[in-house]
């Protein structure tokens, strides 16, 4: 017992013989610079990045191309059988020659650069900075599309294309074509929009009218487009108007029809609110928002 209090003694001394080390004083924490004003939030900037980054962007457009190539024998082979919409058909086109519908726009020349250019400068899409875009000339081919539209060519087929580019942008629309290694022998193969079609007044932007003035002298096999109204017109622009003009053609789809994707603009986008781009960003932005379906069925 002895023993163990002079132990005790002895650890007792030496502890109050020890300083214990004060902790160091800590560093003030580093302020994190903050930008003085965060940009606002821009809708197509992952659809951009996507459409410009993403390999797999270029596989959907390469698969698309691929297998409408391997359904081109049966559509040259069967003279029945035709791609325009009942409604822009009114003759037999059996005897006719073959031709091939494109839009242009995402469909076979790349225009992402341009809304990359919008994206950094904050502002939304105009039509002088669109003509200034078109008057360059710079935009490349899609992933698939010219091996596909040469090699219809090589086949005798005529390559229309169709667009809502307006008719004043044919030549620079005609050059840049060429300049990416497209078919297109003369300027009446590019049909934009204000075309005059003897016969047939055009609604808008529908391109019905235009289908009609190649169906008058051409057998048309296929159409290709990013937009519901680059194969028929749509009677209504809402979620259920574009379902609705679409559905009789669902067999189509894959055989005459071909879709590329486009997440970045589109009809189906003013669909969501009303069609009236006058409405603010906010506004727009809070419908689209609202269009969104996060429920489980």
């Amino acid at each position: 017992m002895r023993h163990a209090l002079s132990v005790l003694s002895v650890v007792a001394l030496l502890a109050g013989c020890t300083s214990l080390p004060q902790p160091a004083s800590l560093p003030a924490p580093t302020a994190v610079a903050q930008p003085a004003e965060l940009p606002p939030p821009d809708d197509t900037l992952n659809a951009t990045a996507w459409f410009q980054t993403s390999v797999e962007r270029d596989l959907v457009f390469r698969q698309i191309y691929r297998a409408a190539g391997g359904k081109l024998p049966a559509a040259l082979a069967d003279k029945s059988w035709d791609a325009l919409p009942r409604g822009d058909r009114g003759n037999d086109p059996r005897a006719l020659p073959p031709a091939i519908i494109v839009d242009v726009d995402e469909t076979v020349l790349d225009n992402s650069p341009n809304q990359a250019r919008l994206i950094r400068s904050g502002g939304e899409f105009n039509d002088a900075g669109w003509d200034a875009w078109v008057q360059q000339r710079a935009a490349k081919p899609l992933p698939g599309a010219l091996e596909f539209l040469n090699a219809a060519a090589r086949q005798g087929v005529t390559v229309f294309y169709i667009s809502n580019r307006s008719a004043a942008q044919a030549e620079a629309t005609v050059d840049n074509l060429r300049r990416a290694g497209f078919p297109i022998a003369g300027a009446g193969q590019f049909l934009g929009k204000g075309a005059v079609v003897e016969g047939c007044v055009a609604k808008g932007s529908d391109k019905g009218c235009r289908r009609q003035s190649v169906g008058r002298r051409y057998r048309v096999l296929m159409q290709f487009g990013d937009q519901v109204g680059d194969f028929v017109d749509i009677a209504s622009n809402t979620r259920d108007g574009r379902s609705q003009a679409i559905a009789p053609y669902a067999d189509w789809i894959g055989e005459r029809w071909w879709t590329l994707p486009n997440p970045v603009y589109g009809s189906w986008e003013p669909a969501l609110f009303g069609n009236d781009w006058k409405q603010p960003a906010t506004v727009r932005r809070a419908a689209k928002e609202a269009a969104l379906d996060d429920a489980v069925k």
